[in-house]
Order: C-alpha cells, then structure tokens, then sequence
C-alpha cells in the first residue's frame, strides 16, 4: 500500500498507518476521521467532550486529558479506501452525507480536500443552513428565545471556525 507507515497529528488526533493496511486511531477531542470505501461511511470518529461545544484537550497538566484519554480504533484498509482527517470546522458544517458526495465525485485528494473545505467555509457563514452543529445544539437544549419560537425561528446557521482538511487514498505500491 502506497501509505507504509504515516504519522500525522491533527490537533489532538494521531493516526499512524502500517504496512499491513491497519489503520491505528488514537482520538482525543472534537477533531475528526472519516473512512469512504466504494461510497459509502464505513468509519468515524466521534467528538469526546466534557460538555456541548467543549471538547477534551491535550495537555501537559495534570488537571487535564492526556494520551490516557484517548479513545483507540483500529480500521482494516482496502486499496481504494479515503481517508478523510479534519478539524471540528469541518466536520460541524458538513454533515457525513455531503462529504461521501464530495468524495465521490472528486478523483484527486488535493481537489477533494479544496472542495471539502470550500463547502466547509460556505455553510459556516451561512446563517440559514441547518448545520450539523445548529442540529446537535438543539438537540442538547440550546435554541433561539421563546419569543422567536412564536415566530417559527430555530437555532440554525453553520459555525464560524478553524477548518482543516486532511485526505489521503489508499493505493497499490
């Protein structure tokens, strides 16, 4: 496989990947991983926090998470298979169902990761998209005013933050 061996760090996410095609995942906080094979979701990570919209942070206090802390994965990789890595800018703005649509129809991980980010960008300053974060809000409790209920208004719109986007394809050496 063309990834041997990758150490990558995304914020409080290491990956590595081995010769055998066993991706490893330690994850901490609210950055994320996604696993396309043939168009579909086989993998992802979830956010670990303390409370909505404060993740767990790596630290080398004692009062804070450390590596210990980490939630650990193992994915088998097929020749094929996209890897997707981002902060939690993209995965609170594009909901799973948009990034397999991304991915499928992108053959190149730089043109994949661009178009990624760019959809990103756009629903973050979008104050009426029903974003994947607008919808996890509301669901912990969090909405507009009750004068604004009577009206019909919600808690909706993207969230203006930090958006990385990392995308590598498993090939044939």
């Amino acid at each position: 496989m063309l990834l041997h061996h990758l150490l990558v760090q995304l914020r409080y996410r290491i990956v590595s990947v081995f010769k055998n095609g066993i991706l490893k995942i330690a994850s901490v906080g609210d950055c994320g991983l996604r696993v396309i094979r043939k168009g579909q979701m086989i993998f992802s990570t979830f956010p670990l926090e303390h409370y909505f919209d404060c993740p767990y942070q790596l630290s080398s206090e004692a009062v804070t998470q450390t590596y210990l802390d980490a939630i650990v994965s193992t994915v088998n990789l097929q020749v094929g298979d996209t890897i997707i890595m981002g902060s939690d800018g993209l995965f609170d703005n594009i909901f799973d169902q948009e990034i397999v649509s991304v991915v499928t129809t992108n053959d190149d991980v730089s043109n994949t990761a661009k178009a990624l980010a760019d959809l990103a960008r756009n629903h973050s300053v979008d104050t009426k998209f029903d974003s994947p974060f607008s919808l996890e809000a509301r669901a912990r409790g969090f909405d507009v005013p009750w004068w604004k209920k009577v009206f019909g208004m919600k808690l909706t719109g993207g969230k203006l933050d930090d958006i990385t986007v990392i995308v590598g394809k498993v090939k044939n050496t």
